[in-house]
């Protein structure tokens, strides 16, 4: 082994001399730079060239303030004084002009240090990240405007929900005079001329009355549609076991002649509106009453199937499948009114009023063997 070799620091390659390292910084995409503690260039890279648009023969010995406009220069005199004085590398954000508008860099600095251990020159490493910056504002500015928009549309549609609401509670009361009036003078009828009618004008009196008591019943569900919606939610403890118990004893009340086996589970609870919920159960447990009236072995069964889901069951006549999309829509029927009397709105009502909840409801449904109802009052 040569002495020359011998006197080189360990892992030197003689191979890497000043030619090697500026190939190396001409060769990165980042802007390189090394200036003296006075601000005057020592040395630029290719990429400081050619954003620039300087020579790096004619920039040795100029300063900032010789290249940009001055607020600029002394923020970057600032930062090389910084980084001087810390002794370390400082990383900090620096903005430069640029042909398209001001860039956006982030620069780490560090000193060069002599063998007093004194700092003789400020190297900087800058990185164009103005892309990035202008994809992000981009980005901020697009999810802004659509917050807008969503805030807007929301605005329509309520406005919109509580002018139809408004509306169905006007229409509402107002067909209750004449209806009131219908079902008076039918009465009347009846009380002082049925005698005076035969069968075929006791039969047109008997169907105008049902049709009064079933517009009676309709304005009555679509003022419970109207308050599903319209109502304040005051969400508190409810006693989901007690209600459908309430709920069924009324049932029972207005048909006490029918046997129907309901089992209601102990101990059910729920956070919700008290009222609203009612009506969920009024709806949900009516309705199984209502299909299983066909049948003389009747059972309806309301429980906790798992944590946060209600369960109402019954084995009256289901319905079918390929229809399950249209159950909770106004107005939609699976079944003819002369089969099973009803509205339509019921189950729109409970699904109006669990959405409002947080929750969601589902059906499943066999024709002939019942039907199962599960509903949660909270976003699982």
């Amino acid at each position: 082994m040569s002495a020359r070799t011998a006197r080189q620091p360990p892992g030197h390659d003689p191979r890497v001399g000043p030619d090697q390292l500026l190939a190396l910084i001409d060769n990165t995409s980042a802007v390189i730079y090394m200036r003296d503690l006075d601000g005057r260039y020592m040395l630029v890279n290719r990429e400081y060239e050619r954003l620039f648009n300087v020579s790096r023969d004619t920039i040795v010995g100029l300063t900032d303030h010789d290249l940009f406009p001055a607020p600029i220069a002394a923020a970057f005199r600032a930062n090389d004084l910084q980084a001087a004085e810390r002794g370390r590398p400082v990383s900090m954000e620096e903005t430069a002009p640029g042909d398209d508008g001001p860039h956006t860099y982030i620069t780490v600095k560090f000193p060069l240090i002599d063998a007093h251990g004194r700092a003789y020159a400020v190297c900087g490493i800058s990185t164009d990240i103005t892309d990035r910056i202008r994809a992000e504002e981009r980005v901020r500015q697009l999810n802004a405007e659509l917050e807008d928009r969503v805030r807007q549309r929301t605005a329509e549609l309520e406005a919109s929900t509580r002018e139809l609401d408004a509306f169905a509670y006007s229409v509402s009361h107002d067909l209750r005079a004449p209806l009131r009036s219908l079902d008076g003078y039918a009465q009347l009828l009846v009380e002082d001329y049925a005698d005076r009618l035969d069968e075929d004008g006791r039969e047109y009196l008997a169907r105008l009355q049902a049709n009064v008591a079933r517009m009676g019943q309709m304005i009555d569900d679509l003022l419970d549609l109207s308050r599903a919606t319209r109502t304040e939610l005051r969400r508190s403890r409810v006693d989901l076991t007690g209600l459908a118990e309430q709920v069924t004893e009324e049932l029972r009340d207005v048909e006490p002649a029918r046997e129907v086996h309901v089992r209601i589970a102990p101990g059910l609870t729920a956070a919700g509106d008290p009222d609203l919920v009612r009506l969920v159960l009024q709806n949900l447990v009516g309705n199984a009453w209502k299909f299983t009236s066909h049948r003389p072995d009747a059972v309806i069964e309301v429980y906790r199937e798992e944590p946060g889901v209600t369960v109402v069951r019954d084995n009256g006549a289901g319905f079918d499948m390929r229809f399950a999309g249209k159950l909770f829509e106004p107005f939609q029927r699976l079944h003819s009114a002369s089969e099973f009397e009803g509205t339509g709105i019921g189950l729109a009502i409970v699904h109006r009023i669990v959405s409002r909840h947080g929750g969601r409801i589902w059906a499943e449904g066999t024709v002939g063997e019942g039907a199962v109802f599960r509903f949660t009052l909270e976003a699982s």
